[in-house]
């Protein structure tokens, strides 16, 4: 009688995975996880966009902005990858005309909560590009495929809302996100500023 190969503690998870990975819109109820995962992703920016400095005041800025209908981290922007009713990872989108829009509510409230000068962010996304702009995982559920789960849907999501163009930023330095996007079709357009870090502008053209 042949002997069943065991599998080893990756081969079990990647079946976990494949059985249990569920890409769904996100509800308000994720803001607590989701908060955390937005933080990491986003580093100095998030602070910016929060007005704080100290984590856990990130985090509780952005579980705010997460639970509001209106700016670019509302829940109402975000899919949520769930494996076992755990959210493993996110991808936040929006379109880049509806940008400025949805940082207003941001600005007005850091120029009433801190009389903060600022009139804009720095502009993200072009105004015809669908936006990818922030795509985070859980350390816990890194390298099996989740990241380029999220990223498929929003490109399907793009399409479905009759986008041709979907984009997004990577850091100057960051060589293997940036060979992932490639890998996935995306190239490089062109290199912007955000909060005084360089970014490479990545665009991947949409088919039918």
């Amino acid at each position: 009688m042949k002997k069943k190969k065991q599998l080893s503690y990756d081969d079990y998870f990647e079946e976990i995975l494949a059985s249990e990975l569920i890409l769904r819109a996100a509800v308000k109820n994720d803001a607590k996880p989701a908060a955390e995962l937005i933080r990491v992703a986003n580093g100095d920016i998030a602070e910016l966009l929060t007005g704080k400095t100290k984590p856990q005041n990130v985090r509780d800025t952005l579980a705010l902005y997460f639970r509001e209908d209106i700016n670019r981290f509302s829940y109402k922007n975000i899919w949520i990858a769930s494996v076992m009713d755990k959210v493993a990872g996110l991808v936040i989108t929006y379109p880049g005309e509806d940008a400025a829009r949805l940082d207003e509510t941001i600005l007005n409230r850091l120029r009433k909560k801190q009389g903060n000068p600022l009139k804009s962010f720095d502009q993200e996304a072009d105004e015809k590009d669908y936006y990818i702009d922030t795509l985070s995982v859980h350390p816990k559920f890194q390298g099996h495929g989740i990241g380029t789960a999220l990223i498929k849907k929003a490109e399907t999501v793009a399409k479905e809302k009759g986008y041709k163009r979907i984009s997004l930023n990577v850091a100057h330095g960051n060589v293997s996100a940036k060979h992932l996007y490639k890998k996935l079709g995306y190239t490089e357009e062109k290199v912007i500023q955000i909060n005084k870090h360089n970014y490479d502008y990545m665009v991947k053209i949409l088919g039918d």
